[in-house]
């Protein structure tokens, strides 16, 4: 398992954008994302100045039913 990149909120939202979330909302400093088939998987990413920490990072790939290896792959 590859090990996980401090990023910051943007690029975890590019990400999730490549793979197939839209931007539902946003609401103070959180962004809400829903997946276009399947609507039912719905993430949160907190979107702050600051990097997102690895544990918040690793609750948002599993939130957006991803694997790791997927979500690096996104990334870049």
């Amino acid at each position: 398992m590859d090990s996980l990149p401090v990023v910051k909120p943007k690029k975890v939202i590019n990400a999730l954008i490549r793979g197939d979330f839209y931007l539902h909302h946003q609401t103070g400093s959180h962004a809400r994302l829903v997946h276009r088939i399947k609507s039912d998987i719905r993430v949160t990413v907190p979107v702050h100045s600051k990097d997102i920490p690895r544990g918040t990072l690793k609750r948002i790939i599993k939130q957006a039913d991803l694997t790791v290896e997927e979500f690096l792959q996104l990334l870049n």
